[in-house]
Parts: C-alpha cells; structure tokens; sequence
C-alpha cells in the first residue's frame, strides 16, 4: 500500500470518523486496531496497542492533568470564585464597560489558579451574564469578553491542555507553560482595551450604573483576604517551575494542596465540595488519558505505515521557506478548529507537525505557543467553537446565537493579529521562557 493511500486511510479515517461524531478515543482505538492489523502485524499489533496503553497512562509527564484540573474544581466548588469576583469589582472604577471589564479581569485571575477552559466561561457566564442584561448592558457586550476570556485560559498556567501538547508533542511542558504567560496577558490587556474604546464610542452598548460608595478597609478587604492570596498560587507554581525548584508536576502538586489549603481555612470546603470536587476531576482526567491512551499507538502506525515520512519529503520537495510551510500549518490549524476539538486536532496534526517542525530547525516553544493560540481560536469560531455552545447554554433565551456569533468576533480578530505578531517576533513567547529557565 502506498503512503498516500495509508494516509488517507489513517488519517481521512479519524477525520471522518470524528465529524460523524464517534467519541474522540473510541475513534482512534478504531482507527488504531485497522492499523495495528494492517501496518504492525495483525495479532502482534493488537499486542502492541495493550502495551502503549499502559506506558501511556502511567507517564509521569501527564500528572500535572489531574492536579490543574483539580484546582479549579475546588476553586469553583467551594465558591472562592464568588468571592474573587466581588473582590475585583470592588476594586474597578467607573470605566466604561465596567462590568464587562471586571469579566475579563476576573477571568484572567481564574486562568492563573485554575486549569479548566470550559468551567471558567460556565461560571462567568452564569454569574456575571445575567447582572450585565439586567444593567441594560447589550447582549453583544456581554457575552463577547466572557468568551473571550474563557479562551485566554488555555494559554495562562495551570492549562491542562498544554501539558497535553507538550507531552504529545515531545515540547517542554515547563517551557511550553510559561511562553504562554506574555501572550496571554497581552490578549486580556487588549480586550480590555477594545471593552473601553468601543462603549467610548457607543455608550448605549453598556450604560453606566451607580456604584456603592466604599473606602477604606471596605474596598480592599475581599482583594486582600481573597484575591491576593489566590494570586500567589500562580506565583507558586510558576515560580518553582522557571526556578528549577520543582518539576511541572511538582509545582501542579503545591498548586493543588494551596488551593484545598486556602479553601480549608476560609472553611469553604464543605465534604460535599470535595467529593464534587473529585468527581469533576476523576471525570475530566479520565477522558483526557483515555485519549491519549489511543494517541500513541496513532503516530506509530502513522510512522511505520510510511504515511508521516511520505507527507514530510512531499513538503520539503517543494522547496517552501520554514515561514511558508508554518504558516500552512497554522492556516490547517485554524481550519480545523471550525470542526473539530482541540484534542482532536492535536492527535490529527502533531504526528505529522513535529518531524517538520524539527527537521526546520525552529524554536519548538515558539511554534507550541503559535499551536496553542490556534486552538485558543479553535475554542471561538463559528459555528461549532466549544466556549460558543458553553455560553449559549448559560445564556437567557433572549441571547440568541447570532448575538452570539457577532460578539466573538472582534477577540477573533485580536487572536489573529496576536498570532501575526508571535510569527513574526517570536521573542514575544520566547524571551521568559529563555530569561527564567
């Protein structure tokens, strides 16, 4: 069989099989078993699937998962999130967009103290949705930045979702998590900006309300006794990460005992907090494993069918600079993330990429954070992006998905130009990792 064909077949099959909407693990255990018939010897390959499995779920890279995830679990459960919120709008001035600025705020702390995309977009939703239409706030106002920020999350530690790309990938998962900081804290200063400059020109976007009137202690109090310390949590597991202190895994191990620490003393852990806590976790993790469990078995057929050498020498034999042939792979990319989910297209795509991408001789934690601002826009485009369906869930029926689907798009266009900027001056994720490490 020719490598165009086992292309096609391997990975025409998973797509197919993905947009049919199978399961992302069962598609690749089905794929993988074809394969494993096909390419690795029949009964030899079956064999070789059994032991993929277990070398992939007990890698040692992969702890990290569980342990962001549980962070914000607990952060959500115990509703230390609550208190974070009020703290930060107690905090914020009259501003124009004022609640929508609190959102993005508030949503960038979450993404430093808690590793789950979704969870933080359900929240905001839920809680900060409902006051802004009460406000009079436009229904386009509100709900753009509370997406937009849910999408931040995946590029500010804890992500479980880079740990996943860098373990799939072969990328530094320490490096891969603090490149992301810089770009992540560029996009939620732009969106605020953007908040601020748009309600400028169109106040009836986001009409001003009255705020209660407080000083002293009073303002600061939920910041001081909440945020801050919730705040050093980040501090933590950044900290012992780019100071060689402690392994990722370590470091997501003190972020997890800091937040149940935290939640302890505040006496917001309640057992049924925890236990839902653990549940959410144990769910979350499971998944995420049980994919990658497919996942490596997926690249070794990829490889031996042919199909990864074939697709590598058809690109290079055309001669395309390594600027030409990333940004093709980043456009791929972007395509994808219209259809399918972020794990799926990392199990699609880093078989093929990561042979290209090091035979180009690039800066792999520049390229990892080009990949993960990919599947950030992944999360956000229309019509079937993750944190779009999250917050039409949430959202009153009188958010409909047309409102929805409008105010996403300016943060679209805003990642893209992010995105333009990290290709073009890769320093911008690459210097603190390069500084701290």
């Amino acid at each position: 069989m020719t490598w165009q064909l086992s292309a096609l077949l391997l990975l025409g099959g998973s797509t197919v099989l993905l947009f049919l909407g199978i399961p992302v693990a069962f598609t690749f255990i089905a794929v993988n078993i074809v394969g494993a018939i096909l390419y690795l010897g029949g009964s030899v390959g079956l064999e070789q699937i059994v032991r993929n499995s277990v070398i992939a779920v007990s890698n040692f890279a992969l702890t990290p998962i569980p342990l962001f995830v549980l962070m914000g679990e607990v952060l959500f459960h115990t509703g230390l999130a609550l208190k974070v919120i009020e703290g930060i709008e107690r905090l914020i001035k009259q501003v124009p967009g004022r609640l929508a600025v609190v959102a993005v705020v508030a949503g960038t702390v979450f993404s430093a103290i808690s590793g789950s995309t979704i969870a933080t977009t359900a929240m905001l939703g839920s809680l900060m949705l409902p006051v802004m239409l009460s406000r009079g706030y436009n229904p386009v106002m509100a709900t753009g930045p509370i997406m937009a920020i849910g999408a931040v999350d995946m590029l500010i530690p804890p992500s479980a979702l880079t740990v996943l790309l860098g373990s799939l990938s072969g990328i530094s998962i320490s490096k891969l998590l603090i490149g992301g900081v810089v770009p992540g804290f560029i996009l939620s200063a732009a969106f605020v900006g953007y908040i601020v400059t748009r309600v400028l020109l169109n106040p009836q976007l986001a009409p001003a309300t009255e705020l209660e009137p407080r000083t002293g202690w009073q303002k600061y109090r939920l910041l001081v006794l909440y945020v801050i310390p919730l705040i050093s949590i980040f501090v933590v597991v950044v900290g012992a990460m780019s100071g060689g202190f402690a392994t990722p895994t370590e470091s997501a191990a003190l972020g997890a005992i800091a937040t149940i620490g935290l939640a302890v003393l505040y006496r917001s852990l309640s057992f049924n907090a925890l236990m839902q806590s653990l549940k959410g976790t144990v769910g979350i993790s499971a998944m995420i494993l049980f994919i990658i469990l497919g996942a490596t078995t997926f690249s070794q057929i990829l490889s031996f069918s042919g199909a990864t050498s074939g697709i590598v020498s058809t690109i290079f034999s055309h001669d395309l600079s390594p600027a030409a042939i990333i940004a093709g792979m980043l456009l791929l990319l972007i395509f994808l993330g219209v259809f399918v989910d972020q794990v799926s297209m990392m199990l699609i795509t880093l078989p093929v990429f990561m042979p290209i991408v090091e035979r180009l001789n690039v800066d792999l934690i520049w390229f990892g954070v080009l990949y993960l601002i990919c599947m950030q826009l992944g999360l956000l485009l229309p019509p079937h992006g993750l944190l779009l369906m999250t917050m039409k869930g949430v959202a009153p029926p009188e958010v409909t998905m047309m409102h929805i689907f409008k105010a996403v798009t300016p943060y679209i266009i805003m990642s893209l130009l992010l995105l333009g900027a990290i290709l073009l001056f890769p320093a911008i994720a690459t210097w603190l990792p390069a500084a701290v490490m």
